[in-house]
C-alpha cells in the first residue's frame, strides 16, 4: 500500500516550525558601533542586546547560534560585557557559536567575533585593530582668539585631565597612555586566549593596531576560513538548514522618540527633548563616521 503524504497539503498553513524538518539555526546581528547610543540611535551595548541573544539561545533543538558582527568598535567595556554574555550562554546551554564578520570586524568588532567557537569573514573584510584608541581636539587657541572667558571649578587637582579647552599637559598624557597600555594587554590577553595556538606563528606583529583584509586574517590565524552564513550552515547542518533571525524589540523610549504611540498633548515635551539632543546627535554622528573611516568604509 502506497504512504500518504498527510503534511503535503497543510505545509502552506501550518507554521513551518511545525512542518520543517531542516536544523534550525537563530542568528544574531550586532551592527554599528559600540556604546555610542543617542537618543536616535540605540548603538550596540549588552543593555540592548542582551535579551536577542538570551533568545537565540534559548532555541533548544538547535546546536548552534550563529552570530553576524559589522562593527568598527568603539567601547570596550561594552565589547567584553556582549562577548562574555554569549560565551556565558553557549556554555550554559551547550551550544556552538559561529561568528560571520562582514565589512568589518575590528578593534572592539574583533572582542565581538572572539566569542566565536570558528570565526569566517569575505575575504575583503577588515579584520583586527588590536589595539586602544583615544581622539579629542585642543581648542584652547580658538577660544582665545574669539575672546571667550571659560570659568571651571572643580574638587580634585587632576579633574581637568586632558580638557580640550587647556594647553596639553604631558603628564596627563603620559596618564592616559599608562591606562591605555592595561586596556591593550586586556585585549590582548583575550585574543591569545581565544584564539591559542593558531596564532602563535604570527608573534607579537598581530597587537600593533594593524588591520588585515580577510584574506589576511586567515593567514595569520584571527579567522578560521572565508565563507557567510548561508554558506557555512550548510556545509556543517546540510542543506535543508533553517536560519531564524532573531530581531529586538525596540524599546519604549525609542518609539517615542520616534514619535510612535505618542499623544498630541506629549509632542511638545518630546519635541524639546529631542531639540535639545541635536548637538549630541550631531558629534555622536561624527564620531560613528570617523570610526567607519578608519577602515575606508
Amino acid at each position: 500500500m502506497a504512504r500518504i503524504n498527510v503534511l503535503g497539503p497543510l505545509r502552506a498553513v501550518l507554521p513551518e516550525a511545525w512542518t520543517a524538518a531542516g536544523t534550525l539555526i537563530p542568528v544574531i546581528r550586532l551592527t554599528g558601533t559600540i556604546g555610542m547610543a543617542t537618543p536616535l540611535r540605540q548603538g550596540l551595548s549588552l543593555s540592548v542586546v542582551a535579551g536577542v541573544i538570551e533568545r537565540a539561545f534559548s532555541f533548544k533543538d538547535s546546536p548552534a547560534v550563529a552570530v553576524i558582527v559589522n562593527s568598527p568598535g568603539g567601547s570596550p567595556v561594552q565589547s567584553r560585557l556582549i562577548y562574555q554574555r554569549i560565551r556565558a550562554m553557549a556554555q550554559e546551554e551547550a551550544k556552538k557559536v559561529y561568528v560571520f564578520a562582514e565589512d568589518v570586524a575590528a578593534s572592539g568588532g574583533y572582542i565581538l567575533a572572539l566569542a566565536g567557537d570558528e570565526i569566517f569573514a569575505d575575504a575583503s573584510s577588515i579584520v583586527g585593530s588590536i589595539g586602544v584608541l583615544s581622539a579629542g581636539f585642543g581648542l584652547h587657541e580658538a577660544i582665545q582668539r574669539l575672546g571667550v572667558e571659560r570659568r571651571v571649578y572643580t574638587a580634585g587637582e587632576k579633574k581637568m585631565t586632558l580638557d580640550p579647552f587647556q594647553p596639553e599637559d604631558p603628564e596627563d598624557v603620559e596618564r592616559l597612555k599608562r591606562i591605555q597600555k592595561i586596556v591593550h594587554q586586556d585585549f590582548i590577553d583575550l585574543v591569545k586566549q581565544r584564539r591559542g595556538s593558531k596564532i602563535e606563528q604570527a608573534g607579537d606583529d598581530l597587537f600593533t593596531g594593524e588591520f588585515w583584509t580577510g584574506r589576511q586574517a586567515q593567514e595569520l590565524g584571527l579567522i578560521d576560513g572565508l565563507s557567510d552564513v548561508r554558506s557555512r550552515m550548510r556545509e556543517v547542518y546540510g542543506e535543508d538548514v533553517r536560519l531564524r533571525l532573531i530581531s529586538p524589540e525596540r524599546s519604549l523610549f525609542f518609539r517615542r522618540a520616534r514619535g510612535v504611540g505618542v499623544s498630541r498633548a506629549e509632542m511638545p515635551d518630546l519635541s524639546r527633548g529631542l531639540t535639545h539632543g541635536w548637538a549630541d546627535e550631531l558629534v555622536s554622528a561624527l564620531e560613528e563616521r570617523a570610526l567607519w573611516a578608519r577602515y575606508g568604509l
